[in-house]
């Protein structure tokens, strides 16, 4: 099993908690931006994460705000600032000799599917695709021009809202784009093997698309 590593990774203004997960010869590494009152503890994302490893993938999982910040719920959806967090991250990636050179993607969820197309707009030249589960792509609305990291958009099939808000974003966003729907799945894709498909789903983009220069 590959080793886990806690990490810190600092900001302008804070320092935020995070793991690090690296295979022996990973072929890439994957930042997760995790959802509104959630946390680099989700069991969901740490789900996903565990099978991108598998795949030979590195992963970094870390907390988009401070305990005291996420007790505000407008710091949860303050799409901006989740955003300049998640570049941080990314730009703290740069600095490191072990990843720092690897080809890397953003997998995000609800709210931080918004910040992973954010921040992939703004790191064209580092962020080759992006997965979002479930995401409220909606409010990365004014980046959809600016994306062009081939994009998976995970939907489950009942999150009929976020569904047509994610089939809306395929028409809009200027990158390679695909929607995929998980049948019968609910926004927390609780059901049956219904994770699973998303980690699939989300493993397959990741190993087609993050190809080293």
């Amino acid at each position: 099993m590959a080793p886990t590593t806690q990490v810190t990774i600092p900001t302008d203004d804070v320092t935020l908690p995070g793991d690090l997960t690296v295979p022996e010869d990973p072929i890439g590494l994957v930042v997760f931006a995790h959802g509104s009152g959630s946390s680099r503890k989700s069991p969901r994302n740490q789900f996903v994460a565990e099978q991108l490893v598998n795949r030979g993938l590195a992963t970094l999982l870390f907390d988009l705000l401070t305990e005291a910040e996420d007790r505000d719920r407008e710091n949860r959806f303050d799409i901006a600032l989740l955003t300049d967090r998640l570049v941080a991250a990314s730009e703290w990636v740069d600095d490191r000799e072990d990843i720092g050179h690897l080809p890397t993607g953003y997998f995000g969820s609800s709210t931080g599917a918004a910040a992973a197309l954010r921040a992939a707009a703004r790191r064209p030249e580092r962020v080759q695709a992006v997965v979002s589960r479930g995401g409220r792509v909606d409010l990365a609305e004014a980046a959809y021009g600016s994306v062009t990291a081939p994009t998976r958009l995970v939907v489950g099939g009942a999150d009929r809202q976020v569904l047509d808000l994610n089939r809306e974003a395929a028409t809009a966003l200027a990158c390679e784009t695909e929607v995929t729907v998980v049948e019968g799945a609910g926004h927390l894709f609780e059901g049956e093997r219904e994770l699973e498909a998303v980690a699939d789903h989300a493993g397959e983009w990741f190993v087609e698309h993050l190809r080293p220069d």
